[in-house]
């Protein structure tokens, strides 16, 4: 099976998203999502993993990270998904893959398109129909971002703040709260791919210097200009063989 691609860049904002071993929905128990976001908090006592937002769906996550440049997102990783698998192996008594081979990471500019991916990840369940508000949805960083518990943060809100362009951390619920009644309100909630599948999403600027930094990588790779963002799309190989049909989510 094709691998999903990876890139490094010290300094940046990536959307990670990794999928459960064929489609299965092995996350579809609230005890195993509430466990996934265990370790989430683990990795970033440990790693100083500088997490943006998270949700847990049924059968994959999405984690918006800051690259802080110490090299913590790749081991952050192996720790928070090999250690969800191995618990629900051990509960199950089942051996095998539990997520697919490689995560994929998408690079996003801050500020406007940051919020984009932002509101992007709080309405995941909302566009798979399960939910009707993010807030109904109980494994994500909507709730810790709108009202942070006193303890076991994973969200750093004074970081997202910052890769937000907002004044202050005192800001950040209000607009994060409005960017998402927003998006309820004039539906836009549909499946965007640029998201998930590009190597890198922003401005023109910002798209080109991410080409040029990653060099022979992206060499053959074009940068595509919509009327809100551009993108350097991915090959569509990696995921094409692994995205879940339609009526998943």
């Amino acid at each position: 099976m094709p691998r999903a691609n990876r890139y490094v860049l010290p300094g940046l904002v990536w959307h990670i998203t990794h999928r459960c071993h064929r489609q299965q929905f092995l996350l579809k128990f609230q005890r195993d999502r509430a466990n996934w976001r265990r370790w989430l908090f683990e990795a970033r006592k440990r790693y100083g993993l500088c997490v943006l937002n998270y949700i847990a769906t049924s059968n994959h996550i999405h984690l918006l990270v800051l690259d802080t440049g110490r090299n913590e997102i790749p081991a952050a990783m192996r720790l928070v998904a090999g250690r969800t698998a191995q618990a629900y192996n051990r509960r199950k008594s089942r051996k095998g893959a539990f997520w697919e081979d490689r995560y994929h990471a998408t690079a996003v500019e801050t500020g406007e398109h940051l919020a984009r991916c932002l509101v992007y990840i709080d309405l995941n369940m909302v566009r798979a129909g399960v939910v009707r508000h993010p807030d109904q949805w109980g494994v994500s960083g909507y709730h810790e971002i709108q009202t942070p518990p006193a303890r076991y943060r994973a969200v750093d809100r004074e970081a997202l703040a910052r890769t937000l362009e907002l004044p202050s951390i005192q800001s950040l619920a209000v607009h994060h709260r409005q960017w998402v009644e927003e998006a309820l309100t004039n539906d836009r909630c549909s499946r965007d791919d640029r998201w998930t599948r590009s190597i890198g999403v922003g401005s023109e600027a910002f798209v080109a210097q991410l080409k040029q930094q990653l060099g022979l990588r992206a060499l053959d790779r074009t940068v595509t200009v919509d009327d809100d963002a551009a993108f350097i799309a991915e090959d569509p190989a990696p995921y094409a063989a692994i995205s879940p049909p339609k009526s998943s989510f």
